[in-house]
């Protein structure tokens, strides 16, 4: 008797299961359960802003998801290994903010076939399901405009430019279209890369201000980078000669640009948390087979200077 009564118990658990199986796959549920973050740098405070909008959104999906960042530090091999370790991992999306697009490109092709969903945040990366970023071009335009004006359209211009990511290919690309409406703006560097990196970039600014006596402008790819060269130029003693633009729209860049006789003059505003969340929440839809129709969001910026700083609320 027993010995039926367990196998009833058997047979009844495993219909039981069966039909919560079948249920669930005809129900098409998805579940995020793990969410893999790798960043070009934990170092810079945009990509730290980043990888807690990603934790957010993925919370508000499911309270228990686990969320992995990573930081590859602008470092290609380094951000292969993570991908492939994310794919081991068996996450379900992964936010990627890519060290160098295209370079990225096998990585993100494992990661697909694994059938991992992979968003690029930020920057492009070739093969991406998605891509959200900012309006790298306009906020190029935005960053040129602004010293082309201030110049009055004639001035010796430094470019402190970055790694090989569509970010900086579009904030260097935007500048220089301004630029080249202007026959008297001359660039005098623009190869130089900052790496994105206050320590860096003050070091290239160093070098770059030994070459070059006459610099009126100096355009940073982003606020980290503008901040290095700020501090280069003060050591050198040659505030009185030149002014900074950055982009981020940073918390430490408003606050240089706050203290008195700052030449940190501009830096147009990005939107690190938002653009993050958005990408995990554009992830998780692809994942339930409701990718959106367009492949790629950009979302605008807006240029913050000394006149309109003090109504600006930084990320």
């Amino acid at each position: 008797m027993r010995k039926l009564l367990a196998v009833l118990l058997v047979a009844t658990l495993l219909t039981t299961g069966l039909i919560a199986q079948g249920a669930a796959e005809k129900s098409g549920e998805v579940t995020l359960d793990k969410v893999g973050v790798t960043m070009q740098t934990l170092a810079n405070p945009f990509f730290v802003e980043m990888v807690k909008g990603v934790e957010q959104a993925a919370k508000e999906i499911n309270p228990d998801c686990d969320v992995i960042s990573l930081s590859g530090d602008n470092d290609l091999g380094k951000q292969t290994t993570q991908i492939d370790d994310l794919i081991s991992a068996g996450v379900d999306l992964i936010v990627l903010n890519a060290v160098n697009h295209e370079g990225i490109g096998p990585a993100v092709k494992r990661a697909k076939e694994a059938g991992i969903v992979v968003v690029a945040a930020d920057v492009g990366a070739v093969g991406a399901d998605f891509v959200i970023q900012s309006d790298n071009w306009q906020a190029g335009r935005q960053a040129g405009q602004y010293i082309a004006d201030r110049l009055n359209g004639e001035g010796n211009v430094v470019i402190l430019t970055g790694d090989p990511v569509t970010a900086v290919f579009g904030r260097v690309g935007g500048a220089k279209e301004v630029f080249a409406k202007y026959p008297g703006i001359k660039i005098l560097s623009e190869d130089q890369n900052g790496k994105g990196q206050r320590d860096v970039s003050l070091d290239l600014m160093s070098n770059i201000l030994t070459a070059y006596d006459d610099i009126d402008a100096v355009f940073a790819i982003n606020d980290p980078s503008a901040i290095g060269a700020v501090l280069a130029i003060k050591q050198a003693g040659r505030e009185s000669e030149m002014f900074v633009v950055g982009v981020d729209g940073s918390a430490d860049a408003i606050a240089e640009m706050k203290k008195p006789n700052s030449i940190f003059a501009a830096t147009p505003a990005q939107t690190p948390r938002k653009m993050a969340m958005e990408a995990t929440r554009l992830g998780f839809e692809i994942m339930k087979g409701n990718p959106p129709p367009e492949k790629e969001i950009l979302y605008p910026v807006m240029l913050i200077t000394k006149d309109n700083m003090d109504s600006y609320t930084p990320w």
